[in-house]
């Protein structure tokens, strides 16, 4: 489930990102985190952040070439105990 926050700081620039929706796909495994992230970033603006969170360690491979496949640029991935935290922007109408 996606719910939209404020906005997003990119932490390589300091810049505003646009706003930020969350997607929270613990529990699932391969390949639901990618396919839900998808439909996610559809409904996206370009500009928009996608913050995912994943349990699934598959993760950590799937999502920089689902974002270089789709053309969004991740902005960071991190790992927070068994947690995979992404960050995608939507560029473009993509």
């Amino acid at each position: 489930m996606t719910r939209p926050t404020d906005t997003h700081t990119d932490t390589h620039t300091g810049t505003h990102t646009g706003t930020q929706a969350d997607l929270d796909c613990k529990g699932l495994l391969c390949p639901l985190p990618v396919y839900r992230a998808g439909q996610a970033m559809a409904k996206l603006a370009a500009g928009d952040v996608l913050r995912v969170e994943c349990t699934d360690p598959g993760s950590l491979a799937d999502f920089p070439a689902f974002a270089r496949q789709r053309g969004y640029t991740l902005l960071s991935a991190e790992t927070h105990g068994d947690v995979q935290i992404f960050y995608l922007r939507k560029e473009g109408d993509r």
